[in-house]
C-alpha cells in the first residue's frame, strides 16, 4: 500500500510534461517575446494576476454561465455510460487521420508550436498581429492548463477504462487514473481554436477552426480516455480561457489606438 502511495504521484507525468512546456515557452519563445515592445513577461505577469482575481469580479451573468455549464456537465454525466458503450462497439477508426489529428491538436505541444510560428513570423515580417496571436496562444494554453489541473485534482474522477463506472471519484488522488474530469486535451484544443477564431475575420473560418477541437473530443471518447461529460466541461474551460485572453488584449489594443496620436505615449502604453 505504501509503495502505491509513493508511485502514484509519479503517474501524473502530464503535470511534469506541462511544467516542462512552461519552461520551454520561456526559454525557446522567450527571445521572441522579449523582442516585442507590447508583449513581454511583465505584461504576462500582470495579466496572470488579473486572471487569478477574476472570480472576485464575477457578477450575476458570470454565475449564470457557470451554472449552465455545471448543469450541462451533470446532465451529460447521466448519458456517459450509454455513450461509451455505443462508441466502443466499433473501434475500427482508432488510428484514422481525423482522430489522430484531433488528438495532436489537443496535445501539450500544439500551442507552443503554433505560438512559435506566429511569433517568428511577427519578428521576421514585423507583423504585430502575428505577435499578438502568438502571445495569446501561450497565455490561453497556460491558463487553461492551470484551471484544468486544479479541477482534475480536486474532483478526482475515474477514467472510463478503469471500468469503475461513471460516478467513481477519488478527490486529490494524484494518479492519472483519477484525472478524468475535465479533459486536458480538449481544454487545450478549445483554448487554441478559440484564440485563432477570435483573431479571424472570415465568418466561415471562425467556425471551421473549431473542427480540429471537435475531433479532439471524438478522439478522447473513442480511445476510452474520457467520458463525454469530461469533454463538455473541458470545451467550456478552454473556450472561456481563450476568449478571456483575446478579449483582454482587444480591450487594451483599443486603448492603444485611442492614444496613438501621441507617439511618446504609445511606447509605454503596455
Amino acid at each position: 500500500m505504501s509503495d502505491e502511495k509513493l508511485i502514484s504521484p509519479l503517474n501524473r507525468y502530464k503535470m511534469l510534461k506541462k511544467s516542462f512546456l512552461i519552461l520551454l515557452l520561456l526559454t525557446v519563445c522567450g527571445p521572441l517575446l522579449l523582442a516585442q515592445e507590447k508583449y513581454d513577461f511583465s505584461r504576462f505577469a500582470d495579466e496572470t494576476n488579473e486572471f487569478i482575481k477574476q472570480p472576485s469580479k464575477w457578477q450575476g451573468n458570470d454565475y449564470l454561465k457557470i451554472g449552465v455549464i455545471a448543469a450541462g456537465t451533470i446532465l451529460a454525466m447521466q448519458a456517459d455510460s450509454q455513450i461509451r458503450d455505443g462508441v466502443l462497439k466499433d473501434t475500427r477508426y482508432s488510428n484514422s487521420f481525423a482522430l489522430d489529428g484531433g488528438r495532436i491538436w489537443g496535445e501539450w505541444y500544439s500551442a507552443p508550436l503554433l505560438a512559435g510560428a506566429f511569433m517568428l513570423d511577427g519578428v521576421v515580417s514585423k507583423n504585430t498581429g502575428a505577435n499578438k496571436i502568438g502571445f495569446e496562444l501561450v497565455q490561453a494554453s497556460i491558463y487553461s492548463f492551470a484551471v484544468t489541473e486544479v479541477l482534475k485534482t480536486s474532483i478526482g474522477r475515474a477514467r472510463p477504462y478503469l471500468n469503475d463506472g461513471a460516478f467513481s471519484y477519488k478527490p486529490f488522488d494524484l494518479s492519472d487514473d483519477y484525472g478524468s474530469l475535465p479533459s486536458g486535451h480538449v481544454t487545450n484544443a478549445f483554448a487554441v481554436s478559440t484564440v485563432l477564431s477570435k483573431n479571424i475575420k472570415s465568418g466561415f473560418w471562425k467556425i471551421a477552426v473549431y473542427a480540429p477541437a471537435v475531433f479532439t473530443v471524438a478522439s478522447r471518447v473513442y480511445e476510452d480516455k474520457h467520458w463525454a461529460s469530461d469533454c463538455f466541461l473541458a470545451a467550456a474551460v478552454g473556450y472561456f480561457c481563450g476568449a478571456w485572453v483575446v478579449d483582454n488584449y482587444d480591450k487594451k489594443e483599443s486603448v492603444l489606438k485611442i492614444s496613438s496620436i501621441y507617439p511618446l505615449i504609445v511606447s509605454i502604453e503596455f
